[in-house]
């Protein structure tokens, strides 16, 4: 009876962005970056992990197909689990925050060439996050790669 905010269907509670939410909640800004963290450990923890585990399984240079189908399934099956988790914690800050953990996102390569819709797509802000770490981790291997790999042709 006290508090009626809590309980308003969320279309009718004044909606926030999310950065007013982390100003406003400081624990909004740590379930953020948890997402952020997960998000690096999904796509960059968890393969080398089960690479580096694999790797001392084996004690010679040319396993057998143990160790490869041991990676194939595991890797997949361990990031869905561990998306599972982070999944959580989105539920948990909307929770927290008493708002959809939705933000306003257009993609440029969506839009209209006319510009007569106005309408996008509402991302979670887990979703947000798996982009920017996603692009974060596609920049990194690009300068890697480009920059510091060397080639692998024979020098003539």
């Amino acid at each position: 009876m006290g508090n009626t905010a809590v309980h308003q269907p969320a279309a009718e509670r004044p909606q926030r962005t999310v950065w007013q939410t982390i100003i406003a909640m400081p624990v909004a800004l740590v379930l953020i970056a948890l997402m952020a963290i997960g998000s690096v450990i999904l796509w960059i923890g968890i393969p080398v992990g089960w690479i580096y585990a694999v790797s001392h399984m084996v004690d010679s240079s040319q396993p057998s197909l143990g160790p490869y189908v041991l990676l194939i399934f595991g890797i997949p099956i361990t990031m869905a689990l561990f998306g599972k988790l982070l999944f959580g914690l989105d539920h948990v800050y909307a929770r927290v925050t008493r708002q959809d953990s939705e933000v306003q996102f257009r993609a440029p390569w969506l839009k209209s060439m006319r510009g007569e819709r106005n309408s996008a797509r509402r991302l979670t802000v887990l979703e947000m996050t798996m982009i920017v770490s996603v692009s974060i981790a596609l920049l990194g291997f690009a300068i890697w790669f480009f920059g510091f790999a060397g080639s692998s042709l024979p020098n003539s």
